[in-house]
Formats: C-alpha cells, structure tokens, sequence
C-alpha cells in the first residue's frame, strides 16, 4: 500500500462533525456505501487495529457484511464504533462531512475575527470560564475594534461563557463581546483576585483570512548579545519562504542566541518543521530529523523525514523554546527531534503532548483525494502512525516539560517580543545568567479549557505535504 499524499498530526479534542453531507451531483448516496468506505478505510490504517476485533475479524470478507454496515444509520456511528478506547487511548481520530473545509485550512484560509484567545475556569472544576486575548492578527475586526493583548471577556452577546457553550457563543460569524478587568482588589496577594464583569462591549465580525505564521521577529540586545526573537504560531508550508527570510534577518544579524516562541503554536506542516529545525542547526544535512511508524501491516509505510540544507542556517547548538500548554504537534515534534542533536532549552509551560499521526482518507479506490466519490464530501482523519525522533523516543503523552518553568500571569501578560515580556524575560535571563528581575507579578492562577484553535476543527493537526 503506497503512503497517502498527505499525513496529519494534530492536538484537539474528539471532532465529529455531524451535519448533513451534501451530494455532488444527481444520484444521492445510501449510507450503507459510505459506511462500506468508512469500515475498509479503517481496516487498512488505523493505528490500533489490532486491539479492535470487528477490524481484526475484517468483516469485509463475511457473508453478513452488508448487514454489519446497514446497522449503523449515520457513518459517525459506525466510525466511532470502530474507535479503540476513546477516553484514554484514542481521543484524536475523526471524521468530517466536509473535506473542502479542510482542503481549505490546509492551504492557510480561514475565517477569524483576528482575536486569538485563551480559555479559563473561574475556579478549578467550575462550568464558568471567562477569555482572555493573547494576540491580534493585524488588519482584521479586532484590531480595528481596538482588542489588544491581556484584555478580559466573560460574555457575547451578553451570555456567560461556560465549557459548553463557548465554541457555539464565540463561533458565530459576528457578535458582541462582553469584556470584562481584572481585580487584584488592592491587595499583593493572588488569592483574593477577581475578575469583574464591566459595562463594555467590543462587536466582532469573521472575515476569510491568510495568517502568515512568522508573527514576529526581531533582534534583540542582551548583555551585548545579538539575541534573535521568532514568534511562529503555526507550520505552514505556504509560508515557508517567510520562515527563512526570518532567519536571514538573524543571520544578517549575528545572532549568538535565538529563542523560539511556539507557546501559542497548534501544530502544521512536518516539512516547515523539519525546515526550522535544519534553520536553527545546520550542521546536520541528511540525518534524520523524524520517522513515522505505522500500524503492524503497514510497516513498508514507515517513513523517515530528514534535516536539509539551508542558506539561513545558523549553525547553533543550543535553542531556547518557549512552550504552553497550546504548543502541539510540530511544536513538540521540532523539540522532541531537536533534542538528540543539540541543547533545546524549553521555557514555559509543559506542553499538550501528542505524537499519533493520521491521514486523510477519501472515498477512493486508494483512499487518496483522486477519484474520489463526487456524491458525497465525507473523510475520515483516524491515528495512523506514531512520530518518534532519531532515538526512537516520542513525546509523552503527558507532554514535555520544560527546564525552566513559568506561567502566565493574566495580571500582567506583557508586550509580546519586548525584553520585559515575562515569559521571554525568562529564556533572556537563562541566557544572559543574570538575576535579574523578569517583570513577573503573581497573579491568579488560572485551569485552561482551551483556546481558539477550538474553533477550527483541523487547526491543530500536522501534515506533511
């Protein structure tokens, strides 16, 4: 079986989504025939065929096959049916009714309003979460409204945020945000802290919008060091001459140290994250950076990806990763392959902590996107493989955690790329070896729910192309 064309990593929460298919042209589809391309894709790829005995039993080739299929009225059903323990193992594989969507998101296009966000609980365990803004993509709704990084809101359209009706309430193509202040209600300690609800409100529009991922770069002074800044929020290969200008900013530049901040970064593209790491080293052309491990019938699939040669190299051996608990997929992927070669210093949070690959399968004779069943847009996005690095060690599924750990304070959330910015004062202190004070203030201290990837189903998921 040759590989697929393009393979998909991804960090996100079970997505089934479950609309109505459309058909593409006169002669409508039976369920039973999509359920057929539902049960034989999964009987070929997904990870843990073994451990599911009706794949196992491959019912395909049974007198009651069609029987089997018929019992399920909706391909959703029979796909999860198929899923090996959802709770704990598998709670990544997916289908969509949509593959134009995805196609779509692949190539960079989405829809936003520009706000990119966080998510908190109100208290640990509680069903009430408030948002706060961590970055705004220029020339959108919100920076036009005036959002801006560290700003609060409880509410849209005047209705509490809660775990679950937030991708609902902050979804919509426009609505009004209800923002809200924190309240460190005059004291020094955390614990008493608040968050206010107030009488303002912001209105936000969605456009359709390209991201370029290289959100930030820049040089920076420390100790009479050139210190290169990347912010890079997502691994897209359409982007990837961006990748490398932005390290040919560091190189025209001398950098001596470079830290890259991944701390917002769901995931992308593997052939931008082995191009980043080939950006930092250089020193490696060839050997393998990473290797994809299929399934027990499909080990003539397994695949390795390698470091290659680039102009913008800047020959390091040590890199400084700022991390959170948003950092998936390639994020974890760049420092986990890293790691065997040079000095990778993680700053920040532990990350999700992720490592299964899947692939897009189609209603196809080979399951790839030629030839694919016009009548209906049905996919399936299941665990293929696992991803392991030159040693064959693969992130742990209770994420990496990093050398130097700090949080974000919702208090004081900084400028982001500035020397004072806590979370990069860290790494800078780290580098520097000083003691400097890195402008941190105790806040409150805060149970993330998630964030506005939550919004794009296949935004946290990483491919090669």
């Amino acid at each position: 079986m040759k590989p697929l064309s393009r393979i998909l990593l991804y960090l996100a929460v079970p997505i089934a989504l479950t609309s109505c298919f459309e058909d593409l042209d006169d002669q409508p589809i039976a369920n039973v025939d999509i359920n057929d391309f539902v049960y034989k894709a999964m009987d070929v790829y997904y990870l843990y065929k073994e451990d599911v005995p009706v794949l196992v039993e491959d019912k395909v080739s049974s007198a009651d096959y069609n029987n089997y299929l018929s019992q399920y009225s909706r391909p959703q059903e029979l796909f999860e049916s198929l899923i090996y323990n959802r709770t704990t193992i598998d709670r990544f594989s997916w289908i969509t009714d949509d593959y134009l969507a995805l196609e779509q998101q692949f190539s960079g296009i989405t829809t936003t309003t520009g706000m990119e966000f966080g998510l908190v609980r109100y208290a640990s365990g509680s069903n009430d979460i408030y948002g706060y803004v961590r970055y705004i993509l220029p020339n959108t709704s919100a920076e036009s409204a005036g959002l801006q990084r560290g700003d609060l809101f409880y509410a849209v359209n005047g209705t509490p945020l809660t775990v679950s009706n937030y991708r609902r309430l902050l979804g919509q193509y426009s609505f009004t945000l209800n923002l809200a202040e924190y309240n460190d209600n005059t004291t020094t300690t955390p614990d008493d802290d608040t968050i206010d609800p107030t009488i303002n409100t912001i209105d936000l529009n969605t456009v359709s919008y390209t991201e370029n991922p290289v959100f930030k770069t820049d040089v920076l002074q420390v100790e009479g060091e050139n210190v290169g800044y990347l912010m890079y929020n997502g691994f897209v290969a359409n982007f990837n001459d961006a990748l490398s200008a932005a390290f040919g900013v560091f190189k025209g530049n001398a950098v001596q140290h470079l830290v890259v901040d991944l701390r917002y970064n769901p995931g992308g593209s593997v052939t931008s994250a082995a191009l980043l790491g080939s950006l930092i080293t250089g020193d490696f052309n060839g050997d393998i950076f990473s290797k994809l491990q299929y399934n027990y019938q499909l080990q003539s699939n397994n695949t390795s990806y390698n470091f290659t040669s680039q102009g913008n190299s800047l020959n390091l051996n040590t890199v400084y990763v700022l991390t959170s608990k948003s950092s998936a997929s390639a994020s974890e992927m760049v420092i986990n392959s890293l790691k065997p070669y040079i000095t990778v210093v993680q700053v920040g949070a532990i990350t999700t902590g992720k490592s299964q690959a899947s692939i897009t399968l189609y209603d196809s004779p080979d399951f790839g996107r030629i030839n694919a069943d016009p009548r209906h847009t049905y996919a399936l996005q299941p665990l293929v493989a696992t991803t392991v690095n030159v040693l064959d060690e693969g992130v742990p599924s209770t994420g990496l955690v990093p050398l130097v750990e700090y949080d974000e304070q919702l208090n004081n959330l900084g400028i982001l790329g500035t020397e004072t910015e806590p979370l990069l004062a860290e790494a800078l202190n780290h580098i520097s070896n000083t003691n400097r004070t890195a402008n941190t203030t105790e806040g409150k201290s805060f149970e993330a729910v998630g964030d506005s990837n939550d919004l794009m189903p296949f935004s946290k998921e990483m491919y090669i192309d």
